[in-house]
């Protein structure tokens, strides 16, 4: 089995469809089922069954996705001790965050990044899914959630308090709601979190008095409909601030504050395009008064 072979086996074994698999490896999805049609003959073993559900292992199909993995992780150890020997202030580094982050921030840090080093590319991903870089799927991420993979190096870019905003046009059409109650108000909640909590609650109150219009899976679009008058919704209080949106219950925040992460692999982080990428993007919260020492 070649590594190219592996990688169709891995792809479809983890998305178990052609066409999930295809996206990943940027192939279409012909490509994916004639490799792997070719894999299964070349070994004369059957590695999936197909199934409504999509491509499930057989026994002998998870031992060949065992060994796979160990030419994955081979190459992706080939790919950081080459890239983290290069002393270069040039190249290709890769950022995960979310779109509201690179709109405030890694977008401004890599004007002046690129005003500095210009031979630097960076390739930016704007996305709420969590990227794996332990498998290379980025250089640096930039997250509210905590990795606890011990190869990864973490540094504490923000901790913001969560606070509840308005823009001024729904507060002077519906008033600002009673202290602990959003009877009569509407609200703009973050989706996957309604989605998940039984009681969800906006800074610690719970909301189900309220009438939930807009709920968003991305932080930029819960941030314009608040911003458009939609509702009332809860942001970081940094970023409610510099919308010019007006505090509702400003002695009520979330206990627990927003935090922003900044991860990369360990094996990447002396690369000299990396470290320069990583100093602009943590001067570039600090500037905001949001980081932190560490």
């Amino acid at each position: 089995m070649n590594w190219d072979d592996a990688r169709m086996l891995l792809a479809l074994s983890r998305e178990q469809t052609l066409r999930r698999a295809a996206r990943v490896l940027r192939v279409d999805q012909a490509t994916v089922g004639r490799r792997v049609a070719a894999l299964e003959a070349d070994l004369g073993s059957t590695l999936f069954l197909r199934t409504p559900a999509g491509y499930q292992l057989t026994a002998i199909g998870e031992v060949a996705v065992e060994l796979a993995q160990k030419m994955e992780q081979a190459a992706l150890e080939l790919t950081r001790r080459t890239r983290g020997a290069d002393n270069e202030q040039a190249g290709e580094v890769r950022i995960a965050t979310t779109d509201s982050l690179a709109h405030e921030f890694v977008i401004p840090a890599l004007r002046l990044l690129h005003a500095e080093h210009p031979e630097v590319r960076v390739v930016l991903s704007g996305s709420s899914e969590i990227v794996n870089l332990s498998q290379r799927e980025t250089d640096i991420a930039i997250r509210n959630q905590r990795p606890d993979n011990p190869d990864l190096v973490l540094r504490k870019l923000a901790s913001w308090q969560m606070g509840l905003f308005a823009s001024a046009d729904y507060l002077q059409r519906r008033g600002t709601p009673a202290d602990g109650s959003f009877a009569g108000h509407d609200l703009v909640v973050y989706e996957p979190y309604w989605r998940d909590r039984a009681e969800p609650t906006l800074v610690d109150v719970p909301i189900g008095a309220g009438r939930v219009v807009l709920a968003a899976n991305a932080s930029m679009m819960l941030r314009r409909g608040i911003g458009q008058g939609l509702g009332i919704g809860e942001i970081p209080v940094a970023l409610g601030l510099r919308d010019g949106l007006r505090r509702v219950w400003p002695q009520r925040t979330r206990r627990e504050p927003y935090e922003v992460w900044m991860v990369t692999h360990q094996d990447l982080r002396h690369t000299a395009r990396v470290r320069a990428v990583i100093e602009h993007l943590a001067q570039a919260f600090a500037d905001e008064g949001g980081a932190l020492p560490g």
